[in-house]
């Protein structure tokens, strides 16, 4: 009875292994496929008329083909593959990747032109910023705003009136004390 056990539960285990071995291979190899995809669309080059590719495909080869369409210099058809994978209130990975992409092309965008590059800043700078407040830690992206902000500093509110008067010069009202009551 007791080596039966023993047997059983090695049984057991050896099949749940074989399970995990099985899965864990499917999965490898499912990567290595992708991967391989990735590659593909790296080397490839792209022109102004290539083809998207079905909204079905992974999102990981979505963002490989909008990289590689911003490289070539399509903005165009890369933010429209950049914008089908930042959807609103989803904050996976990928969608982080391509948000912290997009805002670098606007930036790269805004580094080439000579005049006019006001917006493509304000536009990086603003992705910047979404991208931080889903992940802070993200190092990248702190480093990337800092330099847009050293290239394109924010406004400075022009200080009011009252805020240039000398501190001798303001008149401080307090609630409940009469001007008299004060020494």
């Amino acid at each position: 009875m007791k080596r039966r056990t023993v047997h059983l539960l090695f049984g057991l285990l050896s099949l749940c292994c074989a399970g995990t071995a099985l899965e864990r291979g499917l999965r490898l190899q499912q990567t290595a496929r992708l991967n391989a995809e990735i590659a593909r669309i790296a080397a490839t080059p792209v022109g102004a008329d290539a083809a998207a590719l079905p909204l079905r495909s992974a999102r990981e080869l979505q963002l490989a083909q909008a990289l590689a369409l911003s490289k070539a210099g399509n903005h165009e058809a890369a933010l429209k593959g950049y914008a089908g994978l930042v959807q609103k209130g989803e904050r996976d990975p990928i969608a982080q990747q391509a948000l912290f992409n997009l805002a670098n092309m606007y930036l790269r965008q805004g580094l080439a032109q000579e005049s006019g590059a006001g917006p493509f800043f304000e536009l990086g700078k603003q992705r910047l910023r979404e991208l931080l407040r889903a992940a802070p830690q993200d190092w990248d992206a702190r480093y990337n705003l800092e330099r847009a902000l050293r290239l394109a500093p924010e406004e400075q509110e022009v200080f009011s009136a009252e805020q240039q008067q000398s501190v001798e010069q303001r008149k401080v009202r307090v609630p409940g004390f009469v001007a008299g009551d004060l020494p």
